[in-house]
């Protein structure tokens, strides 16, 4: 594929992003201004995609088209702290240590120090997966790790506060412990202190995705702030997760929606996800280079799922823990932003990677 034929889906897929005004709700016009109008996990995870592309582009125009929606969001005023809200925190904490603005800082300080003296804790101090729905009291949850940690991670580095990257290590710990399986390295969506148990014991796709994703991205934002030892720990830990995924691979190239059956749907944001976190852990050098001939036989499937909005097909709405397998089966698929940003992100990823030269 030429660099001008993805560089054209990137900006489709973008585009695509623009276009979403809520889950499932697609305007018609062109352009890059952001138009989701709920600050939620969902938007949080496209507008990083989002910065990473104005990003990598230079692209004064498209990195003003983000500020003014948190210009816009901040005026407003901000909804409660707690996992999901955060989310939008990771690009802002960004926003904030490139701009240098003084008030944008504070605002990303004044969550971070919500998030560690107000957010409820479990057992051994981890983050309870605290939502606008439900305390989820003693839970563990891995979509914490990027709607959370990230964000915490990155802050500790633009201020430069030591004490943030601490707490987002031990997180990371504390999560693996309870969450990743030993034998195979899968990840569980969550875990309860309440009743010691794993749910329905699900490997949900977009939950190992999260991780898949998180764990690179938290060792490339914290680069020389991340203690050595933690580094090594969890590059070992997504190793292990990426080598059983690519067992897990259907024949065409996607992941289902629960990871070890066959039987589950396919979906798209996951499998954007897993291929993306992979090249860049093989790009990165913490994962085996083998891996990249699964992510890229990802991307062959994912191709025939973007439509001609730019929209991502195929990708499920958001997912609670749920009670039993079937419930993982039967979530609707729908436009949502963080497919569009895990596909930004892959495309970026092929792009600088140059993996389809």
């Amino acid at each position: 594929m030429r660099h001008a034929e993805l560089h054209q889906i990137l900006e489709q897929v973008v585009q695509g992003f623009c276009r979403l005004k809520n889950i499932g709700e697609v305007s018609s016009g062109d352009g890059f201004a952001i138009h989701f109008e709920e600050w939620e996990w969902e938007v949080g995870v496209g507008l990083y995609g989002f910065w990473q592309y104005a990003l990598s582009q230079k692209d004064a125009g498209l990195q003003q088209s983000i500020l003014a929606w948190y210009e816009g969001q901040l005026a407003k005023g901000l909804p409660a702290v707690q996992i999901n809200t955060t989310a939008p925190m990771i690009a802002l904490s960004l926003v904030a240590g490139h701009t240098g603005r003084a008030d944008l800082l504070k605002v990303v300080n004044d969550w971070a120090d919500s998030l560690l003296q107000t957010l409820p804790k479990t057992e051994e101090g981890g983050f309870q997966h605290v939502v606008k729905e439900q305390p989820n009291t003693g839970h563990l949850w891995d979509d914490t790790l990027f709607m959370t940690c990230l964000f915490l991670g990155s802050a500790g580095v633009v201020l430069k506060r030591k004490d943030l990257i601490d707490e987002a290590s031990y997180q990371f710990l504390l999560h693996t412990r309870y969450l990743s399986e030993p034998a195979s390295g899968l990840w569980y969506h969550g875990w309860t202190f309440v009743g010691q148990h794993h749910f329905s014991g699900a490997f949900w796709a977009r939950g190992n995705a999260w991780i898949t994703v998180a764990i690179p991205e938290f060792i490339a934002l914290l680069g020389d702030s991340l203690d050595a030892s933690v580094k090594r720990y969890l590059s070992q830990v997504v190793a292990r997760q990426a080598k059983t995924l690519c067992q897990m691979q259907a024949e065409n190239g996607m992941w289902h929606t629960l990871v070890d059956d066959p039987l589950s749907p396919q979906e798209s944001s996951a499998t954007a996800g897993i291929a993306y976190g992979m090249l860049r852990g093989v790009r990165m050098g913490i994962l085996d280079a083998g891996v990249a001939d699964s992510a890229l036989r990802a991307w062959d499937a994912l191709r025939d799922r973007i439509d001609e909005r730019g929209i991502v097909l195929e990708a499920s709405k958001g997912t609670m823990v749920g009670p039993d397998l079937q419930y993982y089966c039967d979530i609707a698929m729908a436009p949502v932003p963080y497919a569009q940003a895990l596909m930004m992100l892959l495309l970026l990823e092929l792009q600088q990677g140059e993996w389809l030269a």
